[in-house]
């Protein structure tokens, strides 16, 4: 099979749209709708926007210290949120009602969160050393994962099936088995946040010292090549599109930086205008949306050789049905010009 060629370098510096915040932004996660975002905040406000006119839906207040991470339930009917403090905030994303009292989940700050695919647990990961699990039907605390030896856990990701639960901390990549709570594989590396792949058998990961990203298989239990070449900056919050094709990651010098996973090339560079903190796909993949310090989300365009396979038929299909309108109307202005000079075209009178 004939290679792709080399494809330039897309540079930005003007994005699509931007969300002004109130406060510097933590978090970002995009409502399995398409058609909502929801922001974490250093002003202790959780806020939900329409993304269609970038209306501010709602603004649910949390217990009042700097926010860190965002988490939603795969139906997206449950929004939670962690702050500075070590406490948990959840609530029902249609009505904005608090689904259970802010409860003080961790002794430290907590970095990250997450629910497992049927929403029936919410996994938080802090500076404790501690993992948490949360039932999500009474809000009680189930298992606790003691990451030992005073290490920070920074971040905490089920794996889309379901099946793993990956725990990234200051000294190493824990992957544990839900059904058996067991150790499933170790990696010895400092990480500060994780991306699963869809099908759930590799695994991305931000190194917290050397400010690298790197790939894991999960099957082998190996690390897949060597480190990604070109990127610069610490990497909170790394995003997958929907297919697993193309990877976003916040970089220095204020970029986004666009990868294609294939040959994990960068395909295309985003200048935020301060300090990008997080970023996070539509849902159909062909934007990103990307949060930092200038208290702005910025909205930005995937390249269109970069979207997801579906994408790429939904706007050929949508071409097609356009050129499909386009061509009747045309035929429809046609008919109407021959009614027209049949009916007011110049008439001849003869007179006998």
């Amino acid at each position: 099979m004939a290679e792709e060629p080399a494809r330039h370098v897309i540079q930005s510096s003007t994005p699509v749209r931007e969300f002004d915040n109130l406060g510097e932004v933590a978090a970002v996660a995009v409502f399995p709708d398409g058609r909502r975002m929801a922001t974490n905040s250093s002003d202790g406000v959780l806020r939900v926007w329409d993304l269609k006119n970038g209306a501010i839906l709602k603004e649910l207040v949390g217990f009042g210290d700097t926010m860190q991470d965002i988490a939603l339930s795969p139906d997206g009917q449950l929004i939670a949120s962690c702050d500075e403090s070590g406490f948990v905030m959840a609530w029902h994303s249609e009505t904005g009602r608090a689904l259970t009292p802010t409860f003080r989940a961790h002794t430290k700050s907590i970095w990250s969160m997450d629910f497992s695919p049927d929403g029936a647990t919410l996994a938080t990961g802090s500076s404790d050393s501690m993992v948490k699990l949360w039932g999500t039907a009474a809000w009680l605390q189930g298992e606790s994962i003691d990451c030992g030896g005073g290490w920070s856990v920074n971040c905490v990701r089920y794996s889309p099936s379901g099946e793993f639960l990956a725990i990234a901390a200051d000294n190493v990549i824990h992957i544990r088995k839900i059904a058996t709570r067991e150790g499933f594989a170790y990696f010895s590396t400092p990480s500060v946040s994780l991306v699963w792949m869809p099908d759930s058998t590799r695994l991305l990961s931000g190194d917290r010292d050397d400010t690298t990203i790197r790939e894991w298989n999960l099957l082998t239990r190996k690390q897949i090549g060597q480190i990604w070449k070109g990127h610069t900056g610490h990497q909170w919050r790394m995003a997958v599109n929907c297919d697993g094709t193309v990877v976003a990651s916040p970089a220095k010098h204020n970029h986004i930086r666009l990868w294609r996973l294939l040959d994990r090339q960068t395909i295309a560079i985003f200048q935020h205008s301060d300090s990008p903190r997080c970023v996070t796909f539509s849902m159909d993949g062909k934007y990103i949306l990307a949060g930092g310090n200038d208290k702005k989300v910025s909205k930005w365009a995937v390249p269109e050789h970069a979207w997801p396979e579906d994408a790429s038929k939904d706007q050929e299909i949508q071409q097609t049905q356009d050129c499909d309108i386009k061509a009747q109307a045309s035929d429809t202005k046609s008919r109407e010009s021959d009614v027209d000079a049949r009916d007011f075209g110049p008439k001849v009178c003869f007179h006998l």
